[in-house]
């Protein structure tokens, strides 16, 4: 069985559409910057990020440039679009309601009974 989650993966694009609001960046420089500031827990193998990108790229959400860095380097930069922070609001309020309810579910404990669930119970 496949122990990454499938949570974790689908959040990738939330993550790479975020840090691309801030700036642009270039694809190793995204893998290091999560694997950072998660502490190790979310760590996106470079050659599993491209594949992501490139479909943002497809999607128009981002774009890419190419920029020379000293003489002989070229790094390709990735860069947010509008329809990309479009995309970014509607994959927060998302994750905001999903997280919201699945915090409600954790809570529960048993003992709340709605008024519908007791009359199903015949009590």
């Amino acid at each position: 069985m496949d122990r990454k989650s499938n949570f974790r993966r689908g959040s990738v694009e939330l993550m790479v559409l975020h840090l691309l609001s801030l700036r642009d960046y270039y694809g190793y420089e995204l893998t290091q910057i999560i694997r950072q500031e998660t502490n190790g827990v979310i760590d996106i193998p470079i050659g599993s990020l491209y594949p992501a990108l490139y479909k943002l790229i497809d999607a128009g959400y981002i774009s890419d440039h190419k920029e020379q860095v000293g003489k002989r380097m070229i790094r390709i930069y990735y860069h947010l679009e509008d329809s990309g922070k479009t995309r970014l609001d509607l994959l927060l309020h998302d994750y905001y309601q999903t997280n919201q309810a699945i915090q409600d579910i954790l809570r529960f404990n048993g003992d709340e009974q709605t008024d519908e669930h007791e009359e199903k119970r015949g009590n």
